[in-house]
């Protein structure tokens, strides 16, 4: 796939940050924009949500595509041809079980879980923001019942 030591691999790899990211700042910045009030990496909820809501009772994750298998199999297919191939199928597989993990932890505490792709961010923030404000709306209708 490609054909970097070990030591520019690592540097690339340590420049992959896990907060803060651009697409994290893309949709907090459109949730501010729209009057939304949130907190960041929240460490009280498990998985950390990188946007969380208390008031709604909404945890946001902002999953990259790779990290987290968007296209799951077309991607682990990708990988078999890869260096190290065994290493990033395990580590993804592992990732996409601990996020199903996570949901049904907060699931269960009574939380909306929503996880948005990178690209969906990058690409339409304000389409990401409409799902944002149709939980609220339904949880709202929720708490009138």
């Amino acid at each position: 796939m490609d054909n970097l030591t070990r030591e520019q691999r690592h540097k690339n790899m340590s420049h992959i940050r896990s907060k803060n990211t651009s697409i994290e700042q893309s949709l907090r910045k459109a949730l501010w924009q729209k009057g939304y009030r949130y907190r960041k990496n929240y460490k009280n909820l498990p998985g950390s949500p990188d946007i969380v809501m208390t008031k709604y009772k909404i945890a946001i994750f902002c999953d990259g595509e790779f990290f987290h298998g968007k296209d799951w199999e077309t991607l682990r297919d990708h990988l078999k041809d890869s260096n190290n191939s065994q290493y990033w199928i395990s580590k993804i597989a592992r990732n996409i079980d601990r996020d199903d993990e996570v949901n049904k932890k907060l699931n269960l505490m009574g939380w909306t879980v929503l996880r948005f792709w990178g690209t969906d961010i990058k690409k339409h923030p304000d389409e990401c923001v409409k799902v944002v404000e149709e939980v609220i709306f339904e949880n709202m209708l929720e708490e009138e019942l």
